[in-house]
């Protein structure tokens, strides 16, 4: 069985992929070229649904706090390093949305940048930690919440969904 920390690295491999086909599609911005209609603001809505609703959720609600119930410092650990990213990612995600167009690139590449750094943070030192001082109680519990979200935001929870979108931006992309 999955422990909650492979369930949310699964999650980083497909989040991972979403950086790379951003970053291709902030250097065609950059280059003067165009996007396919719709193109953007999909993406912008699969980062907000599936990384942050989903991903960041389960993280949240549920790791975060079961971490720091565990004796994890909430302030000046990793655990506040991680949510004052994710603050961070979801002002980035919203200058893409919404800021002027030939900013993209530069917000995109920042963004890429933020995330791919948190990941590789999260995966190399939070996980671990996580999986040391979470008993197994709080890893059935971890399940049952990490369910809950799934279950509440129906296919933005998917990975399958997930791939299949990233699937079909890329092609876009690509054609």
């Amino acid at each position: 069985m999955k422990t909650p920390t492979d369930v949310l690295r699964d999650e980083h491999r497909i989040i991972l992929e979403a950086l790379d086909v951003l970053d291709a599609a902030a250097e065609r911005l950059a280059r003067g070229g165009a996007l396919p209609d719709g193109w953007w603001p999909e993406l912008i809505e699969w980062l907000r649904a599936f990384a942050d609703r989903n991903h960041h959720a389960k993280e949240e609600r549920s790791l975060f706090p079961k971490m720091v119930k565990a004796g994890v410092p909430s302030e000046g650990g990793p655990v506040g390093v991680m949510l004052e990213e994710h603050t961070q990612g979801r002002a980035l995600v919203q200058a893409m949305a919404t800021g002027a167009p030939a900013e993209r690139p530069d917000v995109a590449r920042r963004y890429t940048r933020l995330l791919r750094d948190h990941i590789e943070k999260e995966n190399g030192v939070l996980f671990p930690l996580a999986d040391a001082v979470l008993d197994e109680a709080a890893q059935a519990t971890l399940r049952g919440e990490f369910q809950g979200v799934a279950d509440e935001l129906g296919r933005e929870a998917s990975p399958d969904w997930a791939q299949a979108t990233l699937d079909r931006l890329m092609a876009a992309l690509a054609a």
